[in-house]
């Protein structure tokens, strides 16, 4: 492969891996435990001022936001992916209109989304298990949150691409912005002007329109790319390109979705059976779910900010360099796995405190909760960075099956099998056997193809 003076002077060529790392890796961390906190923020402060009943409701919508997610991080990961790739292969004019095409492509599909969603949301509501003591608090939720779900869209799609362009820190403080602004808002609605679960929704989405108008104002700093007018004209070959190249980030929220689905509607129909009852159980996995949340945004994070030395790398054909980056990015994963494990075995109760003090029964399913669902949780660091760099490497089909796999392949099989048998514990039990069986087939997948990127050295 011929390569031109600029791809081999490229910093992402040259500089130490590890330096590279920090330089990427850090910020998007941090902006994807930002972004992650949004939720998480409102939980925290409606567990306090509203109760558990409150954050049940919050549980009810979340899949709402992880479906607008999930098509952002399509769109935003696989722009991304997409850059990187021309930029390495020194094609600048096609990486701009790519990403000028996605921009423009992610608007229509985020008014378009939001109108669909108000019209069905009491059905919505319902199909994600909510009860009927939790239904007024989950509408007045859902309908104020639907308003931002657009700016999430674009927005999210927009700290992707900054970070692609070598601006991860403008990034990472686009997401900070939206995130101090929840946070200072939600306790002034909650508690000072008392509007409960609504206040929580209205401080969310006021904080997501400012890390929207922040992916605005850095169209016009781009560093690598020149976007014209005649860029941001939708072309759908080049947003199948980017949504290919996308599509395990996509697959990786949407099977979040599927799966809250079916748990929700299964601690519904098994926790009424129980001790717990439906709500104390739809509220505690809800809260540990987003927990874990936090560590898979890390992990995430980690994979993310490498895509740019891989993508580049690979496009320029240092397949040497790849396989560095890609073993190093284990290693960190892989230690915050085993801290998140030891965490969750050993305090469960303290971290489920943060969210509201609650009855003994609620505390003693939480400490359930944490000890089973996520017992096999240090397996997840592999499985999560496997499937970011296949994406990053352009395996697109790979990474699609290395997400699905926990997801929806092992997990929901095992949570219907495991439930029907073990009740309310089944649906736990479900989680580390999933996460188990993920992790094996991740190691199967990712072996082969460093053996033929071994023999492409």
């Amino acid at each position: 492969m011929m390569q031109n003076q600029e791809v081999l002077q490229n910093p992402l060529a040259v500089d130490s891996v590890w330096k590279l790392l920090g330089k990427y890796a850090i910020p998007c961390v941090i902006s994807l435990l930002v972004n992650s906190l949004y939720n998480m923020v409102d939980q925290i402060f409606i567990g306090q001022g509203v109760g558990y009943l409150g954050n049940g409701a919050t549980n009810i919508i979340y899949p709402l936001t992880v479906i607008v997610l999930s098509i952002a991080l399509m769109l935003g990961d696989g722009g991304a992916s997409f850059l990187s790739l021309r930029l390495g292969e020194g094609k600048k004019e096609e990486g701009a209109k790519g990403i000028g095409s996605v921009i423009t492509f992610s608007v229509v599909v985020g008014i378009i989304i939001a109108v669909l969603m108000a019209v069905f949301l009491e059905d919505l509501v319902y199909l994600f298990g909510c009860t009927e003591t939790l239904y007024p608090y989950a509408m007045d939720y859902g309908r104020i949150i639907i308003i931002g779900l657009p700016f999430v869209l674009v927005g999210t799609i927009f700290t992707a691409i900054e970070r692609a362009d070598g601006s991860p820190q403008y990034s990472m403080v686009s997401l900070l912005v939206g995130a101090v602004t929840n946070t200072i808002l939600d306790p002034i609605f909650i508690f000072v002007f008392q509007w409960g679960v609504k206040g929580a929704a209205l401080a969310t989405i006021i904080g997501q329109i400012f890390t929207f108008l922040m992916g605005l104002n850095y169209i016009r700093r781009f560093r690598s790319i020149h976007l014209k007018k005649s860029d941001y004209k939708i072309r759908f070959h080049s947003c199948k390109k980017v949504m290919g190249l996308g599509i395990s980030s996509f697959i990786t929220q949407m099977s979040i979705v599927i799966v809250m689905a079916v748990i929700n509607n299964l601690l519904t129909k098994y926790g009424a059976l129980s001790e717990y009852g439906s709500e104390i159980p739809i509220a505690v996995v809800g809260i540990v779910i987003k927990v874990n949340q936090l560590v898979i945004a890390a992990t995430v994070g980690i994979a993310s900010g490498a895509q740019p030395i891989i993508g580049f790398n690979y496009g320029a054909g240092n397949i040497k360099r790849v396989k560095q980056t890609f073993r190093c990015v284990v290693i960190v994963a892989e230690i915050l796995a085993v801290i998140a494990f030891a965490a969750y075995q050993l305090v469960p109760v303290q971290i489920i405190s943060i969210f509201g003090k609650e009855s003994g029964l609620y505390n003693q399913f939480a400490e359930l909760c944490f000890r089973i669902f996520l017992l096999a949780t240090i397996f997840n660091g592999f499985q999560t960075v496997a499937a970011l760099f296949m994406q990053s490497i352009g395996r697109a089909v790979k990474s699609a099956v290395i997400s699905l796999s926990r997801q929806i392949i092992f997990l929901l099989p095992a949570e219907f099998i495991l439930s029907s048998i073990l009740g309310i514990l089944g649906v736990l039990w479900a989680g580390p056997v999933a996460d188990i069986l993920a992790f094996i087939l991740a190691v199967a997948i990712v072996g082969r193809e460093l053996k033929i990127l071994e023999k492409e050295v």
